[in-house]
């Protein structure tokens, strides 16, 4: 994990460097995007590089989890990265990166169902297989662990935010579907560690119950910032619509005569009721002048 340090510090160094390219050329890039980008990385850094060995293990392994997987990846999504490099790339990596961002496996990838299964799933995978206790003595599972659990964070987060370009942006409701059901596997997983650990571990039953706390209410607090976020945003396309709908012209459509009727006798066929009188009876006099019939 030493190397991982230097490789998170150095992509927050040039978000931040691309995001002073655009402001020095004129383009508007909020610096809250920036803070949510570094803060994701101290987040990253610090959940991996943390003495968690004075912690019980179960509940400081779970706390790095909570940190990588779900809090870092909602902050760098909220820095917005792939529109920033669409943004400051040269045209010729601008129109290959935009490509891989917009072709058919991209778009399965972050289609909301598949982004929240392969998530939840790779959860169970670590949380109810033996791949814990094997990854417990083998770096290099470990590492791959970890990196999966960033990875389908990230991919999780995107596609239910939708922030950045997509080939095709999901509607709310099944975006938001897929981040209920994805928050309600995670709190049955969470309650299933209070009372049994993963195949092939010992962990004592208080280091289970505490681990379970922090994944149960930590996922909890992520997932409302996820709802509030998506909630947010349907606010705002809701605005936005209604405001298009106000500023467009309204149709004039031509009122259809009403068939004639006693009460009706006495005007021109074409007399259509809300219209006054005196403007029925002035066009027909204009039409007789002209030596033409008004009906």
């Amino acid at each position: 994990m030493t190397a991982v340090v230097p490789a998170v510090a150095m992509s927050c160094l040039g978000y931040v460097a691309a995001a002073r390219q655009l402001r020095r050329r004129g383009d508007r890039w909020p610096h809250r995007r920036d803070a949510a980008v570094c803060t994701g990385g101290a987040v990253l850094i610090t959940s991996l590089a943390a003495p968690w060995a004075t912690w019980p293990p179960f509940t400081g392994h779970m706390t790095t989890h909570l940190g990588i997987g779900m809090i870092a990846p909602l902050l760098f999504v909220l820095g917005r990265p792939v529109t920033l490099a669409l943004r400051a790339l040269p045209v010729g990596p601008r129109r290959l990166f935009l490509s891989c961002v917009r072709s058919r496996p991209a778009a399965l990838l972050v289609w909301p169902p598949v982004a929240a299964l392969v998530h939840i799933a790779g959860l169970w995978a670590v949380y109810r297989t033996p791949l814990m206790a094997a990854a417990h003595h083998r770096p290099w599972l470990h590492t791959l662990v970890s990196a999966h659990l960033v990875a389908s964070g990230l991919l999780f987060t995107f596609a239910v935010l939708a922030l950045d370009p997509l080939r095709h942006r999901a509607g709310f409701t099944l975006r938001g579907g897929a981040m209920l059901a994805a928050s309600a596997a995670h709190g049955i997983l969470a309650k299933s560690l209070y009372a049994t650990g993963p195949p092939g571990t010992s962990f004592a039953a208080a280091d289970l119950r505490m681990a379970s706390y922090v994944m149960y209410y930590g996922g909890d607090v992520v997932g409302i910032a996820l709802a509030v976020l998506l909630g947010h945003q349907w606010y705002a396309a809701e605005g936005r619509a209604l405001v298009r709908a106000r500023r467009a012209p309204r149709a004039h459509t031509c009122p259809v005569p009403l068939p004639r009727s006693d009460s009706l006798a006495g005007y021109p066929a074409n007399f259509v009721p809300g219209i006054r009188r005196s403007h029925v009876v002035r066009d027909s006099h204009r039409a007789q002048r002209r030596g033409g019939t008004h009906r």
